[in-house]
């Protein structure tokens, strides 16, 4: 078991990432990590952990509003240690198929914050959600749950194995 203390910050509007950020935590927790999946909205500082992983759901080809006002703020604390980022959002089996880059504003952002890496996962839509354009959305059939766990699993995993590789953030800080 290790001490490193991941955060898994999210933005979402119907929960399809954070159960995505979720499902990420879990897996880094069976990986020896300690982890916890929190909205990115809560977090006010992040020097407690060693890594952080920041999501957001698409909307208009940029991360939920929370995500993106997360990366902002943060920026400074955010730099000194190791973060990846994660995408939701294809209403289709796409993000399975194939790798997709990080759309331009998630890329701008990820800059911002010096990330390590990304992945984008299928969304999800529920029959009944939140937003005009959503619910317009669900009614015209487009429903459905597109997230592929194993996937997102897979990919917590590779995030795990690069951290056991290396010192935290606070082992770091310790050794200055």
């Amino acid at each position: 078991m290790t001490d490193k203390h991941i955060l898994v910050a999210y933005g979402t509007q119907n929960g399809g990432t954070a159960g995505i950020a979720e499902e990420i935590a879990a897996t880094l927790e069976k990986d020896g990590m300690l982890a916890e999946a929190r909205p990115a909205a809560d977090v006010t500082d992040v020097t407690a952990y060693d890594a952080v992983v920041l999501g957001g759901g698409l909307y208009a080809g940029r991360w939920h509003r929370d995500a993106r006002r997360f990366a902002r703020r943060l920026k400074v604390r955010l730099r000194e240690r190791p973060v990846w980022c994660f995408s939701s959002g294809p209403l289709d089996a796409t993000a399975t198929q194939k790798e997709i880059p990080p759309t331009r504003a998630v890329q701008r952002d990820m800059s911002r914050i010096g990330a390590r890496g990304h992945a984008t996962f299928g969304g999800r839509l529920d029959p009944d959600p939140q937003g005009w354009l959503a619910r317009s959305m669900a009614k015209r059939g487009m429903a459905h749950d597109w997230r592929d766990f194993e996937q997102i699993i897979g990919w917590a995993h590779d995030i795990a194995a690069e951290l056991h590789q290396q010192p935290g953030a606070r082992e770091a800080d310790e050794r200055k």
